[in-house]
């Protein structure tokens, strides 16, 4: 059986297809539900009828269907100067909402729940008796409900409640994320039960040491077998031994895996272990844990390290909702996030501001994609008026101890954020409540370090809170990194969050200036890629600072993608701005320029060569239009209808980076030219190192819309109900030339084994409901998901729009 195998018994587990005899099995309950929007007095009732709520099937997000409202969440600024409109992304996530399903228990099992996020302050109830209470949204937690439970049907309640002025974005609402029942002996590992390590990790060996907790046998003694296997299936260690189980301490066992494979983002290998737990010689339990062999170390003035060598980060930062599917967990919309971000050359995600889905977590380890995970955006000191200050004395431990449990044992996890921008940083006492939270990192993992996002740099520095963590974490200010560095002993500064730069895809703005937090009439940030925010600067700036200095150990970018919430700058008084623009990578998974830019940093693997803007300027004629090229190759020539317009090659430094924003250092990033506008063809051909022509790419004047085309990377769907495709539909000239001004609306039809999901266009400013089938271009483009349904056959989707020939494009679904 190779890795494969073992993780699809486990995922038979998971959807309990295996059968009722085993010692562990687990439900994932996602159809059935029956919700409700709004209170309903005595829902928790078994016998309460529930024959008119809602059918829906969870992972379910109530409030992404909309309808978008100015509103909704209004919050005032932070100098009470204005009402900031959007902030929570204009959908309606506060107020109350049920769920209710029934779900069957076998005869004499211990039987637990286990919520992977519930949005937010979820009780539960089984049978009509409170099981727990968890207010925190973004975690995961789970209780034993053995003594509440009855062979046979059994009632699931869950109450949830989302308090207006609780979040600085839209955090969602419902059961957002996966709702599993698990089925165990009385004798059984509890929940997230087992902690792996590799202490020592060499080419020749690894030594592994697992720690295995065992419930319901306290006082006696069990047998416990683990084996490991490698990816391929094989096994390569064992070890057996026979234990006394005491409370609340953990059973060792130590292994030596010979030439290991070691993970890494290049490489994601993953090994597992598989324990099985008798007594007296009758099995008890078996628990799968997936684990990665690598090393981690943060060396003073040298910088990270994985596996002994020197690497920095090319990370981003992401908030957990997936655009126009909001934040419902979907494993396929998540992948495909990780595949263009891998695309780009990232190789690092921070779960900016909270506990992560775990789905996305597997996937980190799957696919190869580093992890900072992040706890709180908010700890005793209110930065929301109803936020999670309201909870942290008494839930902060309980909710870092299950995030460090659940997620100790990924690979891809190299790093604890224990905070961001929290308000404790200008306060003289406020390192406790940091020290407090750190000191649980290092007793419950003491394998990695932990950091905290700091923007509040010379207060941090003088009162030393800055001095409290294992990494010295730094939001924006690259201009601070040197002194921070001269005066902090660590001998290492982090970006934990840089850029913040702000844009609209394929808007373009003359002259190509930098700009801070500026607001124009047309509610539009500039696709130059050269408007950021007062705090905050553009990509070159971070891309220097990382280039110069051995001891800054890398970034993560403020975004991957564009989030719903947060539409800085046009968040005062600025509807119908309600979707960020911060994002690489825009809100309908289409690239902005800047994924280019940064793609010919961190993607040294493949070539990148990109030009801007799109050469459509009717009325313009004569005028110089600023072009940028975001390449790899380290020069280009310009050529406008066949005519030359000069060389231009990457500037090489004489000096290192200081790290402000007015700083001149984009000529060692970008080739720009001004060019006097004619229409025509716009071509750029790169050199290489030898001077040889290596590339060439080009944009045209288009002429008027003529057709529609469609375009995917899904080569094929799983009939799941689940999968998505993701496809991108262009408005096109007669000869096959983007229309990069079309706002045609479009209109979708999808016939065969999947439905449509959901459309999106990526403009922060459209109010149009993303699961209705229309939507209208924007900047010539935008996105339509497409799902699987659950048997085998092909999605056909056909797009329509007035004045354009139709387009149509079929997903197999296999």
């Amino acid at each position: 059986m190779n890795i494969t195998q073992l993780l699809a018994a486990a995922a038979m587990v998971t959807s309990g297809l295996l059968p009722c005899f085993a010692q562990r099995s687990e439900v994932l309950l996602e159809k059935d539900w029956k919700f409700h929007r709004g209170d309903a007095q005595d829902a928790f009732w078994t016998v309460y009828d529930d024959s008119s709520w809602q059918l829906v099937t969870v992972p379910h997000d109530w409030a992404i269907f909309g309808p978008f409202s100015r509103d909704i969440d209004l919050q005032p600024n932070d100098d009470n100067t204005a009402v900031m409109t959007g902030r929570t992304g204009g959908l309606p996530y506060v107020g109350c909402g049920w769920y209710r399903r029934s779900f069957e228990v076998p005869q004499g099992k211990k039987v637990t729940l286990l919520f992977d996020g519930a949005m937010s302050e979820a009780r539960v109830y089984v049978n009509g008796k409170e099981a727990c209470f968890w207010p925190y949204g973004y975690n995961a937690f789970h209780c034993d409900v053995t003594d509440l439970v009855q062979p046979g049907e059994n009632i699931l309640a869950v109450r949830l409640e989302n308090l207006p002025q609780s979040s600085r974005w839209y955090p969602g609402a419902g059961l957002y994320r996966n709702v599993h029942v698990l089925f165990t002996e009385d004798v059984h590992v509890p929940v997230w039960g087992t902690y792996i390590t590799t202490p020592k990790v060499c080419e020749d060996y690894a030594s592994v040491r697992l720690e295995t907790m065992v419930e319901g046998a306290d006082g006696k003694r069990v047998d416990i077998h683990t084996e490991i296997f490698d990816p391929t299936g094989v096994k390569v260690a064992t070890s057996s031994r026979n234990f006394m189980v005491r409370a609340g301490e953990p059973l060792l066992q130590t292994f030596i895996v010979d030439a290991p494979q070691l993970w890494s983002p290049e490489s994601p290998v993953l090994y597992c272990a598989v324990t099985r737990i008798s007594m007296d010689g009758i099995a008890k339990d078996e628990y799968s844990t997936r684990f990665g062999i690598r090393t981690i170390e943060y060396v003073p003035q040298k910088g990270f390290m994985l596996n002994g060598q020197v690497r920095k980060f090319k990370g981003v930062c992401n908030h957990h909702d997936l655009g126009p599917l909001g934040a419902a967990v979907n494993v396929s919309a998540l992948a495909h996030q990780i595949r263009m971000l891998k695309d780009m050359g990232c190789d690092a995600i921070r779960t900016s501001h909270n506990v992560p889905a775990p789905e996305l977590v597997r996937l980190c380890d799957e696919m190869g994609m580093m992890m900072m995970v992040e706890a709180f955006d908010e700890w005793d000191v209110a930065k929301c008026k109803n936020g999670y200050h309201r909870f942290f004395d008494q839930w902060a431990e309980k909710d870092m101890v299950n995030m460090l449990h659940q997620f100790r044992n990924n690979p891809s996890v190299v790093m604890w954020s224990i905070g961001n921008e929290v308000p404790s940083q200008l306060e003289d006492d406020g390192w406790k409540a940091g020290k407090f939270l750190q000191d649980i990192c290092h007793r419950e993992d003491p394998t990695r370090p932990v950091t905290c996002g700091l923007n509040y740099v010379k207060a941090s520095l003088a009162n030393g809170f800055i001095d409290t963590y294992d990494i010295v974490g730094i939001n924006y200010h690259p201009w601070d990194y040197i002194k921070v560095n001269e005066k902090v002993g660590h001998g290492l500064v982090l970006g934990s969050e840089t850029g913040s730069t702000v844009s609209s895809r394929g808007i373009y703005k003359f002259p190509a200036e930098r700009r801070f937090s500026i607001s124009d009439p047309d509610h539009h940030s500039n696709a130059y890629e050269v408007d950021a925010c007062t705090w905050s600067n553009i990509p070159d700036i971070d891309f220097s600072m990382q280039d110069d200095y051995p001891w800054a150990i890398g970034q993560f970018v403020w975004t991957g993608f564009d989030y719903l919430g947060e539409p800085t700058p046009y968040d005062n008084d600025a509807w119908p701005n309600h979707s960020s623009m911060f994002g690489i990578i825009d809100l309908a998974s289409i690239p902005k320029d800047r994924f280019y830019l940064f793609r010919s940093q961190w993607n040294t693997s493949e070539p990148t060569l990109h030009i801007l803007p799109h050469w459509n300027w009717k009325g313009r004629e004569g005028e110089e239009i600023p072009v940028h090229v975001f390449t790899s190759y380290p020069s280009a020539e310009l050529f406008l209808n066949g005519v030359s317009l000069g060389t231009r090659t990457k500037e090489i430094p004489s000096t290192k980076s200081q790290g402000t924003r007015m700083e001149d250092v984009m000529g060692r990033y970008r080739l720009m030219w001004d060019v006097p506008y004619a229409a025509g063809e716009l071509k750029v051909v790169a050199y290489d190192a030898e001077g040889k022509v290596a590339d060439s790419t080009a944009v045209r004047t288009a002429g008027k819309p003529h057709h529609i085309m469609l375009c995917t990377d899904c080569e094929g769907l799983v009939p799941d109900g689940k999968d998505i495709a993701y496809v991108t539909a262009s408005v096109v000239d007669k000869d096959g030339n983007l229309c990069p001004l079309a706002t045609d609306m479009m209109t979708f039809s999808v016939t065969g084994a999947g439905s449509f999901r959901a459309a999106a266009n990526g403009d922060p400013t459209c109010l149009l409901p993303f699961h209705e089938p229309r939507m209208n271009a924007f900047s010539g483009k935008l996105s339509i998901l497409l799902q699987s349904g659950e048997t085998s056959g092909n999605i056909t989707l056909t797009v329509k729009a007035k004045g354009l020939r139709p387009a149509t494009i079929t997903v197999p679904v296999k």
